[in-house]
């Protein structure tokens, strides 16, 4: 498989409904569940390209462009955009998607990068 294949078949997308146990005093998706939740889907598609171990090492840029209201469905979508010896970035989208509408607009996107370890936590190639 070509890493380009590699890149297309581990593309991550995730479904979450907003409930207000994880909103704040404006009823709005707390930040740093919106961050959780980034990393976490980062971690799926960093996993599924470079089959190995892998920890997040650094988040870039995470731009709030919308707020998430309760009552609202997001999607996450995670792509690996950058390849390395030892380290990949995925970047994440959060799209919002209204639940009785087809409203969608994309609210928060991010970099994460990963590299990958051996058992002992050492860095070790991913290709």
């Amino acid at each position: 498989m070509t890493t380009e294949e590699r890149i297309e078949a581990s593309e991550t997308r995730i479904f979450k409904a907003v409930f207000p146990n994880t909103t704040n005093h404006y009823d709005t998706l707390f930040g740093g569940t919106a961050m959780q939740l980034m990393d976490e889907v980062a971690f799926i598609a960093a996993t599924r390209f470079a089959r190995k171990r892998v920890v997040t090492v650094s988040s870039d840029k995470i731009d709030f462009k919308r707020s998430i209201p309760a009552g609202t469905i997001v999607e996450l979508i995670g792509k690996v955009v950058h390849v390395g010896n030892t380290s990949m970035k995925v970047n994440v989208e959060i799209y919002t998607e209204q639940m009785y509408s087809y409203e969608r607009e994309r609210a928060i996107v991010g970099d994460f990068t990963f590299v990958a370890i051996d058992e002992f936590k050492k860095p070790i190639q991913i290709l």
